[in-house]
């Protein structure tokens, strides 16, 4: 395939930059004066191996430069090799195609399309007779009108044609221009645009199909400030970006089309005797504006006789590319193993031991006999040395374990505080790792997902805290009953207790029973009771426990008053329903009116992100979205506070 030098034939040197190093010494210590005392710089814009063991070298020259092709000399690997030279459109020994490809969107309108026409017949009339013309459009969709052709008529009736559209395909008209131009010969990508690229299409694929398949791409840009990716297509085509005006459109346009009038085809025998594909090749010549010289590192040959033992034919591909999708696979394989990592690291309930199992462990120990045990990896000293490290950084902030442990008892958690940490930790690790797969990468969606796997189990336990007090409060009023009833068959509060605990529902009968265990390890039942009424953060059992230490103190029939209290609570709770359903209204509107905005902006940015870019990317934008943030901030504040009515 015939290659254009570009970036990634400039990657080859790496693992060859020593040997490249000594032939640039070699030849600045041989080559003669006359090379040393270049006036314009040229350039070597296309070099090829043929199969009868020449190479063609298609050499670029600086206005005004017209050239002695008697003159010519060429060098390879440092040796000097006979060479001939001629126009590059002359005996049409190498295929040149060039390739428009012209922004049609509706941001042209007016005096940029019609210059941009104007430039385009320039291009036309300004190309060398042997160059093959194609035209590509974007604009919405890609359209390729004008199939590579000599015929110059057909180029100025489409150029003549074009009409505009919504969008900018940019990446999608790249991509179709370089199958356009074919894969023989030399091979050139004119891009004309004023904008970004609307599409789904990443740079990173057009910059590799650039690189791929050899061709060189310079972008003129109808903006003084051309955006990063129109750089980074000219950069991966070996090109450059020329920023031009309307006016001076045609100008550049036509500076273009003299490039390939310039150039100058050098064709010479490849020694027989070199050691790798990969030469430095350097040429020198005389012109009308002195001794122009040009050099570059580029395959001159499709085979050797005695190689390095190195494969030449990977070399001359550019090595081994790592696929996409292996990054993809890297991240998802560590995400699968920290998981596995978890999932092991969460202790097992060991099974009970047999009678036998007993006998024989028993008669060990007595019997001096030393246990013998299969080696096996100590899973749970591990999980024992993660909870000491956890349980480490926690006596140094003894607020936030006593945090983490009023959460826990509050949701019913049965984790301590060092465990509930690792799994934390693991949690922000998954999540930012997920959120890399799903954004292939994207490091800042990485940053969200950590946030959300930072807050999103401080939510869960708050949540489940949530529901766990609603079902006890709930449940209050026929649990007092219980007791209630429990004192007047002739019980003691203990017993009543008791009772509740093999009678009452969750989460009632398990707190119930840790009030029991306390009052065993000798905890006052008011103490013990006390202690519920502030792990639930129930006001209603606070006002329980009150009554019951005011019975304990000066007497009375506390059933009559658990029945009184039971009574109230129904009250309270019937009164509490009705606020709610009377506030629902208000309180819906106050979820509309709070997300309605932020849910806009992000189904803007999903499929209009052109028309709100400008809100993050200048600063009257930035200004204006801080200050919307504020005031909505306000907004759902008061909204809250009027639609919260306590009971």
């Amino acid at each position: 395939m015939p290659r254009l030098l570009g970036p990634s034939t400039r990657r080859r040197t790496g693992h060859l930059g020593r040997l490249l190093a000594a032939l640039l010494a070699l030849a600045w210590v041989v080559w003669p004066a006359s090379a040393g005392a270049a006036g314009e710089a040229a350039s070597i814009s296309y070099v090829e191996p043929t199969a009868d063991g020449t190479v063609q070298v298609i050499v670029s020259l600086p206005p005004d430069a017209a050239p002695d092709l008697g003159s010519v000399e060429l060098r390879i690997g440092g040796d000097r090799v006979d060479a001939e030279a001629e126009p590059a459109g002359t005996s049409g020994a190498v295929r040149r195609t060039a390739v428009l490809v012209m922004d049609t969107s509706n941001s042209m309108r007016g005096e940029k399309i019609a210059a941009a026409k104007s430039a385009a017949l320039a291009y036309v009339d300004g190309l060398p007779d042997d160059v093959s013309l194609g035209i590509v459009t974007f604009a919405r969709s890609v359209a390729q009108p004008l199939a590579p052709t000599q015929d110059r008529a057909a180029a100025r009736s489409v150029i003549d044609g074009l009409e505009l559209s919504a969008q900018t395909a940019l990446y999608d008209g790249v991509l179709s221009a370089v199958d356009v131009a074919g894969t023989e010969g030399q091979r050139t990508l004119v891009v004309l645009s004023d904008g970004a690229d609307t599409t789904d299409t990443t740079l990173e694929t057009v910059t590799a199909a650039v690189e791929g398949a050899g061709v060189r791409l310079d972008v003129v840009s109808l903006v003084q400030d051309p955006a990063d990716d129109l750089t980074a297509l000219s950069a991966a085509g070996d090109g450059e970006v020329i920023p031009a005006t309307s006016e001076a459109l045609t100008r550049t346009f036509a500076a273009e089309a003299d490039v390939l009038d310039r150039q100058v085809l050098v064709t010479a025998q490849v020694p027989g005797d070199l050691d790798s594909v990969d030469q430095t090749i350097a040429v020198s010549m005389d012109t009308s504006s002195g001794t122009v010289s040009a050099e570059a590192f580029a395959a001159v040959a499709e085979s050797v006789a005695g190689g390095t033992g190195v494969d030449d034919q990977l070399l001359r591909s550019g090595g081994w590319v790592v696929p996409s999708w292996a990054m993809y696979a890297g991240v998802l394989a560590i995400g699968v193993g920290l998981v596995v990592l978890l999932v092991a690291l969460v202790p097992r309930p060991a099974p009970a031991p047999s009678a036998a199992d007993r006998v024989v462990s028993y008669t060990a120990r007595t019997g001096g006999a030393p246990e013998h045990e299969t080696p096996r990896l100590d899973t749970e000293q591990a999980i024992a040395q993660a909870k000491d490290a956890a349980a480490q950084v926690l006596r140094r902030t003894k607020g936030l374990e006593a945090r983490i442990a009023h959460r826990l008892e509050g949701a019913g958690s049965e984790l301590k505080p060092a465990e509930w940490l690792l799994v934390h930790a693991g949690i922000v690790v998954v999540s930012g790792i997920f959120g890399l797969l799903l954004g292939a990468g994207n490091i800042i969606l990485g940053l969200v997902f950590i946030l959300l796997g930072v807050a999103g189990p401080w939510v869960y336990l708050g949540l489940r805290r949530s529901r766990r007090r609603k079902a006890f409060n709930a449940g209050l009023p026929d649990t007092l009953q219980l007791i209630s009833g429990s004192l007047s068959a002739g019980l003691s509060l203990a017993q009543s207790v008791d009772t509740v605990v093999r009678e009452g529902p969750e989460p009632i009968s398990t707190e119930f029973r840790r009030v029991l265990v306390e009052t065993r390890l000798g905890v006052t039942i008011e103490d013990a009771l006390e202690g519920l009424a502030e792990r639930f953060d129930s006001k209603d059992f606070e006002w329980v426990v009150m009554a019951i230490r005011i019975q304990r103190q000066v007497g009375g029939n506390l059933a009559e008053l658990l029945d009184t209290v039971a009574g109230t609570m129904r009250e309270r709770e019937y009164v509490r329903r009705q606020v709610n359903a009377l506030a629902a209204e208000g309180k819906l509107s106050a979820w509309v009116l709070g997300l309605l905005p932020p849910l806009f902006m992000v189904y803007l940015l999903l499929t209009n992100y052109d028309y709100v870019s400008v809100m993050f990317t200048e600063p009257l934008g930035i200004v204006m979205m801080v200050g919307a943030a504020l005031w909505l901030a306000v907004g759902v504040f008061w909204m809250s506070r009027l639609v919260k009515v306590e009971v």
